[in-house]
């Protein structure tokens, strides 16, 4: 899998960022979630998955790709 960069909130690179994959997909990086209370309110949880937290306005980015 290839990334593009297609914008991060904190300027040119950085977190957090969001990409575009030569899948068609999009992988943001984020800040790693560790509240407890929030991690229990996940569902159903893969063990191959995992949770960032990203600014609302880093959507903006994926807006501006299609």
């Amino acid at each position: 899998m290839r990334l593009t960069l297609l914008g991060a909130s904190s300027g040119k690179t950085g977190c957090p960022a969001l990409y575009a994959t030569d899948r068609g997909t999009y992988v943001v990086q984020g800040k790693l979630v560790t509240d407890p209370d929030a991690i229990a309110d996940l569902v159903d949880l893969q063990d191959d998955e995992f949770y960032v937290e990203i600014p609302a306005n880093l959507l903006s980015f994926a807006q501006k790709h299609k």
